[in-house]
């Protein structure tokens, strides 16, 4: 449906109740199913169309708020957009801290109302990838190199911040390849793992998760890097 076609069907609708839907235009026009998806704590609020008239001939307006807050705070980068996302993740960045987020369209001079969000909290709602690793091989030892997936590291105040400000850490596991045995060999925040007292001429893999103690949640593991010891 084209937008002036669409438009027609507001219009008629208004003047004329009930003859093509009960309810106000501005009402069909509402963005449905608006809602945070956080991978890694960036937080991305995405909607879908209104039902009278799907498609991108709207244009959308994002606002945010902390819980809290009465004032609604827009967000300039999404204002008069006609994508279905918005990337808040400097405006979500306390990840200690509940927020809202709400979405409102015009097409053709009828602007709907505001649908918001759930209750987000992005430190129990975001999904964490599993780290990126790499092994070498050292005097018999395996040095396990691992990298955070990419997460924001920064603060309200555009500072850095650690991997420990979002209460993670890694995990390192070794698989013994002849006898099928798996052993968490370290937990904690440090990148570079040394991995000693191999049996020589033995084939092992290693794999490694992101995990946060406090949630007692991993996420999924990494591809498994295989070696033979020396």
């Amino acid at each position: 449906m084209t937008p002036k076609c669409c438009f027609l069907g507001f219009l008629i609708g208004v003047l004329l109740p009930g003859v093509v839907e009960t309810q106000p235009a501005h009402e069909s026009l509402k963005p449905q199913r608006v809602h945070f998806q956080s991978q890694n704590f960036h937080n991305i609020l995405h909607w879908q169309p209104g039902r009278a008239c799907p498609g991108n001939s709207s244009i959308y307006f994002v606002q945010y708020k902390t819980y809290g807050q009465r004032q609604w705070k827009n967000k300039e980068d999404c204002w008069g957009i006609r994508e279905f996302f918005c990337d808040l993740t400097n405006e979500t960045s306390d990840i200690w801290e509940p927020y809202y987020g709400r979405v409102r369209t015009t097409l053709a001079g009828v602007h709907s109302g505001w649908t918001m969000t759930q209750r987000f909290f992005p430190w129990w709602e975001t999904k964490i990838d599993p780290p990126f690793m790499n092994i070498t091989q050292v005097n018999g030892s395996l040095l396990v190199n691992l990298h955070a997936p990419n997460l924001p590291y920064r603060d309200q105040k555009r500072k850095n911040v650690s991997m420990e400000y979002y209460g993670l850490v890694y995990r390192v596991f070794v698989i013994n390849n002849s006898l099928e045995k798996e052993q968490k060999v370290y937990e904690g925040a440090h990148r570079v793992v040394e991995i000693e007292a191999l049996t020589p001429h033995t084939g092992y893999c290693i794999v490694a998760e992101m995990y946060q103690p406090t949630l007692d949640r991993r996420s999924q593991r990494s591809q498994e890097i295989c070696v033979e010891s020396p």
